[in-house]
């Protein structure tokens, strides 16, 4: 499935629904920062081991992988309501990036 593919698929669950009356930017922004919330909550408290590991549990696994697919779907749903392509403005960031933070600065 590409980007695009998802955010079609996310357009088409929500208009079956009606929910793009709900789907507002504030709304969407509001509920990306919830899920990302619900992620932080399952690394709160662990060591930095233990957070490299945390996929190696099958139930820490599952709930993990269910809040990176909330981050996901909202972030594509988001960005598809606003016009922004995600990959353009990444790509555009890591351009600004490699400007700003140049390898010989981090020898």
């Amino acid at each position: 499935m590409t980007l695009d593919d998802l955010q079609r698929r996310l357009a088409e669950f929500a208009a079956a629904r009606d929910w793009q009356r709900f789907h507002t930017p504030k709304n969407l922004v509001m509920a990306l920062s919830g899920e990302v919330g619900e992620l932080t909550a399952l690394f709160q408290w662990l060591t930095p081991a233990e957070s490299a590991a945390v996929l190696e549990d099958p139930e820490s696994r599952a709930a993990v992988l269910d809040e990176l697919a909330d981050v996901t779907i909202y972030l594509a749903r988001l960005a598809d309501v606003l016009g922004v392509n995600l990959l353009e403005a990444a790509e555009a960031k890591i351009n600004r990036n490699e400007s700003r933070f140049p390898v010989d600065r981090f020898d």
